[in-house]
């Protein structure tokens, strides 16, 4: 990689990371961004590894940034893997597309995050034993909050990027 090409990736990295921070901060506002039913706006960045690879470190340290405000140890890990695992899948699926919609990246989010912060919540963070049922809904609510999310803002973000060689040339 060149000097410069070096330097674009650094800046657009923490330009993606600076945006994910200040969204979650701002789905704070309203109490969206941590909890069991979630709405980070945030989230809607989640459909850029569909564009680059440079989106999946800053999105990754931008979670783990946002969930330092949460105070918790255990989101700080595994809402971090979550948005890790979810960006590398969102990268892989990317050329999957439905009615020209990479759907399959888009849901990557809703999936693994329902599976991993769903089981977070219902081991760490539910009174009393957890069980199956406490993680199903658990599950369910973070994905409900994660879908909205995906689809309200990820899709029409997904054609803005798409329709902007400006951006495309930013995050690819």
């Amino acid at each position: 990689m060149s000097a410069k090409r070096n330097i674009k990736y650094i800046v657009s990295g923490a330009v993606i990371s600076a945006c994910y921070v200040g969204l979650t901060f701002f789905s704070n506002l309203f109490g969206l961004a941590y909890g069991g039913v979630q709405f980070r706006i945030s989230e809607a960045l989640t459909v850029l590894p569909v564009f680059g690879t440079v989106s999946i470190p800053a999105l990754t340290i931008g979670c783990f940034i946002s969930n330092i405000a949460s105070f918790n140890p255990i989101d700080m890990v595994f809402g971090t893997l979550a948005t890790l695992i979810s960006s590398l899948l969102t990268y892989y699926l990317r050329k999957i597309k439905f009615f020209g919609i990479p759907f399959l990246s888009v849901l990557a989010p809703v999936i693994v995050n329902a599976l991993i912060v769903g089981a977070e919540i219902a081991f760490f963070f539910t009174e009393g034993e957890a069980s199956a049922v406490s993680f199903i809904i658990s599950a369910l609510w973070v994905a409900l909050g994660e879908l909205t999310v995906c689809l309200a803002l990820g899709i029409p973000l997904y054609f803005a990027v798409k329709g902007n060689r400006t951006l495309l040339n930013f995050f690819g």
